[in-house]
């Protein structure tokens, strides 16, 4: 029986997610051995609907957490706060997972801070316990808790990236974009653009995506891509949906702009 505390972070409805190689079976056979699992590719490659379905799949409550770099421990463990009954203990994301059997997913931990990503390392060995310093208490583990972290290999710098004492606690699982027909087939689902016009975009993408470390740091996700399909399904011509989900935001530099256009006005 779930607690109370975490009924809301249930996902009751399915989400659509279509595998691209066997990071379904490999993430059941980490989860039921409760391991720590550590979800690698760039941005808007489907890591956190896959962590949304796999949570729906296993029945298990789902809490996210968004790192950033000024998320502190407290964030993540608790803080005590000021009430009309005076002090009050209030768990953090963190720990309501670890009390009551939730998943933890720490999107984009190369975000926090590196001392406030240490607090997980007495959850990912064989201790599986959370101390609450603050509070003086030590939680152990509900059995059904398991961590889940993301982060994008291609944003690593020396001041941006997980200790090897915290990388290696972790099993992995590499994901990227989609291969062509997968991806138009997920851009023809998330927006109800035809399949024709589905087709044109992944070839816009792929040439963004030859760009990257030519001008650009990435080229356009797929995420980017369900954008551009989204407002043509709205009426906004092909190349000013480009224009405005994929070109934009991915560069200010006029030169890669331009390549960019070029190329969307090669492909309609």
């Amino acid at each position: 029986m779930l607690s109370m505390d975490l009924d809301g972070y249930l996902i009751k409805d399915k989400p659509y997610y279509s595998q691209t190689h066997n990071e379904i079976a490999l993430f059941e056979a980490a989860a039921a051995n409760r391991m720590p699992m550590m979800l690698k590719g760039p941005t808007g490659c489907g890591k956190t609907r896959f962590v949304e379905y796999m949570a729906w799949k296993l029945k298990k409550p789902l809490i996210t957490v968004s790192c950033h770099e000024d998320m502190t421990a407290s964030d993540l463990v608790g803080r005590y706060l000021l009430d009309a009954e005076g002090t009050v203990w209030h768990d953090g994301p963190l720990t309501l997972a670890v009390r009551y059997g939730a998943i933890c997913y720490l999107d984009e931990i190369v975000e926090a801070r590196q001392d406030t990503s240490v607090v997980i390392h007495s959850l990912t060995d064989d201790r599986r316990i959370l101390s609450l310093e603050k509070k003086n208490e030590v939680v152990k583990a509900h059995d059904d808790f398991q961590i889940v972290v993301s982060y994008n290999p291609g944003y690593q710098s020396v001041l941006k990236d997980l200790k090897e004492s915290t990388k290696q606690r972790f099993g992995a699982i590499d994901f990227n974009y989609p291969d062509p027909e997968l991806e138009s087939k997920i851009i023809v689902h998330e927006s109800g653009v035809d399949k024709k016009i589905a087709d044109k975009l992944v070839q816009i993408s792929e040439r963004s995506r030859n760009l990257k470390g030519h001008g650009l740091d990435e080229g356009a996700s797929t995420r980017m891509l369900i954008y551009a399909a989204q407002l043509i399904t709205q009426g906004v011509p092909l190349e000013d949906a480009c224009n405005v989900a994929l070109v934009l935001p991915i560069t200010d530099d006029q030169d890669v702009r331009n390549a960019l256009n070029s190329a969307i006005a090669a492909c309609t």
